[in-house]
């Protein structure tokens, strides 16, 4: 069995779980085939993301005669399925954020990508994200007369679930992987009940090469580590004012803040009125090994999110043995668990956050080394890649046909 894979920034430096889904499908013997809409916009540092870029063919870059060539075999060799998915495309922009004149976009990648997908005798698409990627794949399965499933995260698909359609994509998907509990029942929200039983549960997962060898003991209490896009939905504001209250209190520590985003300036300015220059360091992008350099150097993983899916941040913190501060937020009450494994504080309350930075730091090195074994041990029994890839192997083998 092939399957296609199709998002819409890929390899990307974000998307690491994504590249370990397919590699751990891979190991099950199915072969996947790598679909981008785009490069990602932030570049690439990974030696694996690298590779991974080699494998994936992607629409917007492609050459011009080429891309036009499978624009005009997706018309002429599927014209009444083209029109019902031109038709589609249409409607669906008539009523979105994105409008008509970028559906037309999206209709356009999609006969280029139906026609890939009849070259490469592949019959089921799978999307990565709600968005974009998922309505191409939709309008590309129309054209085919194939099979389309998404992986939905939140939570932008949730704030935007109306001008993207997101009900329409659950009720023609074969399947729709949700990664928590909550992101189902969002789900669910949205649709008849008779489309329920197709909304599945398939975590994220941490695979093996990132956790394994020896562990590294917690060494210091006062040294926090976050890893977040700095956008609005990571809570870095929040974080900010809580390390100024630690400051005040005349407390000692240091916080890593791996990731970058349009916030960046705003934030730097922010840590630069607080005083806070010696204390936060904004680090950038990094390699997952440095991403787990810092987080085996740190003794509390804390992400203070406003908005989320199920963050894999906290799952690879968590791999590690340390414990996690983060927010009653979404999916994250299903894998940190208060007082066990972390703390989670209410969103956006610095106040709360300050108070669960301070208690980590008095519990010393021995204690968070005992709650962070606690949480290695609950995420690799929840979220390891490979039980992760048979949920959504088990979800093709139950779904796919059912979608054609």
């Amino acid at each position: 069995m092939t399957l296609a894979y199709l998002i819409n920034q890929y390899p990307g430096i974000s998307h690491t779980f994504i590249r370990r889904e397919i590699e751990a499908l891979e190991r099950r013997g199915i072969a996947v085939a790598r679909y981008a809409i785009r490069s990602s916009a932030h570049g690439l540092i990974a030696t694996e993301d690298l590779r991974e870029a080699e494998e994936t063919r992607r629409i917007v870059g492609a050459a011009p005669a080429a891309l036009a060539g499978a624009i005009l075999n997706s018309a002429l060799v599927r014209p009444g399925a083209v029109i019902a998915a031109l038709a589609d495309a249409i409607r669906q922009g008539a009523g979105s954020d994105a409008g008509v004149f970028r559906h037309l976009l999206y209709f356009a990648e999609a006969m280029a990508l139906a026609t890939w997908l009849r070259a490469d005798a592949i019959g089921h698409i799978h999307a990565h994200f709600g968005t974009n990627s998922a309505t191409v794949a939709m309008l590309a399965a129309r054209i085919n007369g194939g099979a389309f499933s998404m992986t939905v995260h939140g939570p932008e698909e949730f704030d935007r679930a109306l001008t993207i359609a997101l009900a329409e994509k659950i009720r023609r998907a074969a399947f729709v992987a949700a990664v928590s509990s909550y992101g189902r029942s969002q789900l669910r929200r949205l649709v008849e009940p008779e489309h329920w039983e197709k909304i599945v549960i398939v975590p994220c997962g941490v695979d093996k090469a990132f956790y394994s060898g020896a562990l590294r003991p917690v060494c210091a209490a006062n040294r926090f580590v976050a890893v977040a896009r700095l956008s609005e939905q990571k809570g870095v504001p929040t974080l900010i004012e809580a390390a100024a209250r630690l400051k005040r209190d005349g407390r000692s520590f240091s916080v890593t803040i791996i990731g970058d985003g349009e916030l960046r300036g705003a934030l730097e300015a922010s840590i630069a009125r607080a005083g806070l220059q010696s204390e936060i360091r904004l680090a950038g992008w990094k390699t997952p090994d440095e991403v787990r350099a810092a987080i085996e150097d740190a003794g509390v993983f804390v992400l203070p999110s406003y908005a989320e899916g199920l963050p894999v941040s906290i799952m690879e913190a968590m791999s590690l043995a340390r414990p996690v501060i983060s927010t009653y937020v979404a999916g994250i009450p299903e894998l940190v668990v208060p007082n066990e494994t972390g703390w989670l504080t209410p969103a956006s309350d610095a106040e709360a956050l300050a108070g669960a930075m301070a208690e980590a730091m008095d519990k010393g090195p021995a204690m968070l080394d005992a709650m962070g074994r606690r949480g290695r041990a609950r995420v690799l029994a929840r979220h390891d890649s490979d039980a992760a890839a048979a949920a959504l192997a088990a979800a093709l083998d139950r779904f796919a046909e059912r979608g054609r």
